[in-house]
């Protein structure tokens, strides 16, 4: 069975890691290849944009013109060496989800899995279809304004003359590239995060299947008791794995929606208009979802306590209620996927992160006047 796999297709088109299969010398190599370049397109212009903030940044304006995108394309940068720096535990991730307990057993079981391989799937392709729709209007919205002024799309220090209409051809077309492989990154690792968050809901779905037929002696109670220890290391490992880029993430969104919210209320209407505020939809939505997730997993989990009680008691022996009784004291502590171990990924968290964008957008507004 396929785990992840239109997720996992990103992943690698992303450059983050290469597929298990392509293990030959020459394969590796020209994936090496790839990632090398994707890397240096991204560090490059997100360090070309640090020296324009350096060099000639000196007023609000210009400060949320280059930010916003300067936290995005960094943000990219600091979720790929992530990435590559955890290769190896993230393969062994989707790993665990194809062998026992994960492993369905019965066709009941291989139905529910299915579902949230739907879930996951459809939710992947709607964030991705949100971001490449967003990215082709910027860039087909900036070749018939910013190209054919024969100006750049975004601020960033230029250390070469390029009034060439060759150079600022390359220079452009270097832009756009970035932009493109920064949002590629970007959709890559947050729907590989929300895939886990779901393999977690529906690991928890099966362990409360499982537990119904403890009642026709199907299934051992011990199984059980090692399904759910192991879903609680999963949901661990998760959050150890991913809790800097989601902390990372949750800063650059505050900053990224604050600017846009400046730059919307200081903008007349115009194509740029309508540009921002699809990326400021974007940024919302990268979060939210975060979010969303995050508040679906620690339901899912407080869900098993109710599954368990329903149960039929007076049918099972003693030892069988004490090892329930354990697990759903274990239940009512829930799994809790947080931020750099401060914040948790929850509805709440994404209202406050929208309380600070707003109070850090007043503050702008204020040093502005």
């Amino acid at each position: 069975m396929h785990i992840l796999k239109l997720t996992y297709t990103i992943v690698m088109i992303s450059g983050c890691f290469r597929p298990q299969s392509w293990t030959s010398l020459f394969k590796r190599t020209v994936y090496n290849i790839y990632r090398l370049y994707v890397i240096t397109m991204l560090y490059t212009f997100t360090i070309l944009q640090i020296m324009d903030i350096i060099l000639y940044v000196d007023n609000p304006d210009d400060f949320t013109n280059n930010i916003n995108m300067m936290l995005t394309i960094l943000a990219s940068c600091y979720k790929i060496f992530i990435m590559c720096l955890n290769y190896e535990n993230i393969v062994a991730l989707i790993n665990y989800l194809t062998e026992e307990p994960f492993k369905p057993l019965d066709t009941n079981e291989m139905k529910i899995r299915r579902q949230y391989d739907k879930i996951i799937r459809n939710n992947t392709f709607r964030y991705s279809a949100l971001v490449a729709t967003t990215c082709t209007f910027v860039i087909s919205s900036s070749i018939f304004t910013d190209f054919r002024q024969k100006r750049l799309k975004y601020r960033e220090w230029i250390p070469y003359d390029y009034s060439s209409y060759v150079i600022f051809c390359l220079t452009y077309a270097q832009q756009m590239l970035s932009a493109c492989h920064s949002a590629v990154v970007n959709v890559a690792t947050d729907s590989l995060m929300c895939g886990f968050l779901m393999h977690i809901c529906c690991q928890i779905e099966i362990l409360e299947y499982r537990l119904k037929k403890i009642l026709s002696n199907q299934l051992t109670m011990g199984y059980c008791v090692r399904h759910h220890n192991r879903i609680f290391e999963f949901a661990q490992i998760v959050n150890i794995k991913f809790t800097k880029i989601i902390g990372f993430q949750f800063m650059a969104s505050m900053m990224i929606i604050c600017s846009n919210l400046y730059q919307l209320t200081k903008s007349t209407l115009n194509t740029d208009h309508f540009s921002l505020i699809m990326y400021t939809c974007c940024m919302l939505t990268q979060i939210f979802i975060y979010c969303w997730f995050g508040n679906k997993v620690k339901l899912k989990s407080l869900q098993l306590t109710d599954s368990i009680f329903q149960m039929e008691w007076p049918l099972v022996d003693n030892n069988i209620k004490k090892s329930l009784l354990i697990i759903m004291k274990r239940s009512m502590e829930p799994i809790e996927i947080s931020t750099v171990y401060i914040l948790t990924m929850n509805l709440d968290s994404f209202v406050t992160l929208l309380k600070t964008s707003y109070s850090v957008y007043n503050l702008l507004t204020r040093v502005q006047e």
